[in-house]
């Protein structure tokens, strides 16, 4: 690391145990990039914001650096150029070329009242990401409005250097011996047309938290327990409308679940895990009750301390393998990518990512009218789903990489048709 930023004389790092993946899969094409969003009650100001970004950036040293290859491991190295924001565009989450953007692997958009932060997966999950906006954000309000911002765990001091707590590996730190693979049917994928030059198609609900929440608790779940349920019984109707399908394939959602709720965690890098619950159709018909029930108890199973542990632990062994330490890269690379292949997002039929609320003090609040969060579609995946919550407003974007929109529409009209009034927006392109 370099010491401008940390006090410590580091200027490189290694990637966490999640980020290692990532190198690996994009070399065909695939990139997993995620985006957070806020829009003000007023236009933005491109300088304060180049200036709010600057001091930010340095307080994040894990965010300003740059992705080396070497002869073991890829590996992170510090970025002495300045990070510099852009305009905003109507494809989001687009494959990054790191040569155009100064190394960097995250970029910062702007449009009318929008600041938008897009971040390449090997530097973050979507709970680091956030830290870093809701910084940013502080920034840029202080030093356009005059605000006294308070700080916090979420809301970083820029004043202050980083802690090495906020880029650590939590992986390799709360991991134990025991680990589990998990075996588990590939999943049904929704199948189209793939759009061309990496276009995505976003489709933007806004829907009351009050009003989603009183429905899911109706049927006592959460919910994000409540949007699976819908999610699943929506890709059954499109499995169960292709024409010559013989076998049905289980329905399963991935959920990302955030590993500080069990560790005292401060990283700002990825530390999360995930689980995958759904239900088999060829068994027979579901009533929304009945696949509510397996997604709670699933949920009840799966996402649990010691259960995620085994699955988080199953990783960092294998890297800590003595074979997997002394392999040069070019034969890990094979090995790594089948992994991911075999136990990747084939296992899953859709992603759901719920970041949560958003809770800021109130020199922030008068200031920010609503958040968005979307992630790019997967590699086997075209639809991808990303929930967040502020003054209750959830904002839910689905992104696709194909050019039909069955999904949305099943989906949206089954929320309507339970008695959720949803508001909705689109990047559609005709």
């Amino acid at each position: 690391m370099n010491d401008r930023h940390t006090g410590h004389s580091r200027k490189w790092m290694k990637l966490d145990n999640a980020a290692k993946i990532y190198p690996v899969a994009m070399k065909g094409g695939w990139m997993s990039i995620f985006r957070l969003s806020a829009e003000l009650n007023e236009k933005v100001d491109p300088e304060i914001l180049q200036r709010a970004l600057i001091r930010t950036a340095k307080r994040f040293p894990s965010f300003t650096q740059r992705l080396r290859r070497g002869f073991f491991w890829y590996y992170l190295e510090q970025i002495i150029a300045e990070p510099v924001i852009s305009e905003d565009v109507m494809n989001p989450c687009a494959r990054m070329n790191f040569k155009k953007n100064n190394g960097y692997m995250f970029r910062v958009r702007y449009h009318e009242n929008r600041i938008a932060l897009e971040v390449f997966h090997v530097l973050a999950d979507g709970t680091g990401g956030l830290c870093f906006l809701k910084t940013l954000l502080a920034e840029y309000i202080s030093l356009r409005y005059g605000e006294n911002v308070p700080r916090s765990d979420t809301i970083l001091d820029c004043n202050k250097t980083a802690l090495k707590a906020e880029y650590e590996d939590s992986f390799l730190k709360y991991a134990r011996k025991a680990a589990l693979l998990p075996k588990e049917e590939n999943a049904y994928h929704v199948s189209g047309t793939r759009e061309e030059n990496g276009f995505m198609h976003v489709t933007t609900a806004f829907i009351s938290v009050k009003a989603l929440s009183e429905k899911a608790k109706l049927y006592g779940a959460t919910i994000t327990e409540y949007l699976i349920c819908h999610l699943i019984e929506s890709i059954v109707e499109i499995q169960k409308s292709e024409i010559g399908k013989k076998h049905f394939l289980p329905v399963k959602v991935c959920v990302p679940v955030n590993m500080r709720k069990f560790y005292p965690s401060k990283t700002v890098r990825n530390f999360a895990q995930f689980v995958n619950v759904g239900i088999s159709p060829r068994f027979g018909e579901y009533t929304f009750q009945e696949t509510l029930s397996i997604v709670r108890h699933q949920m009840g199973l799966f996402a649990t301390e010691k259960q995620l542990n085994a699955r988080m632990s199953m990783n960092v062994n294998a890297e800590r393998h003595k074979l997997m330490r002394i392999a040069p890269l070019f034969i890990k690379n094979p090995a790594i990518l089948i992994a991911f292949i075999r136990n990747g997002d084939r296992n899953s039929s859709v992603t759901l990512s719920n970041l949560g609320i958003v809770s800021l003090p109130d020199e922030m609040k008068k200031h920010i009218e609503h958040f968005d969060f979307m992630l790019g579609a997967l590699s086997t995946n075209p639809i991808v789903v990303g929930c967040i919550s502020y003054n209750d407003l959830l904002c839910i974007n689905i992104t696709r990489s194909i050019k039909e929109s069955f999904f949305e529409r099943e989906f949206l009209t089954r929320l309507v048709k339970s008695g959720i009034h949803v508001k909705v927006e689109s990047n559609q392109r005709f």
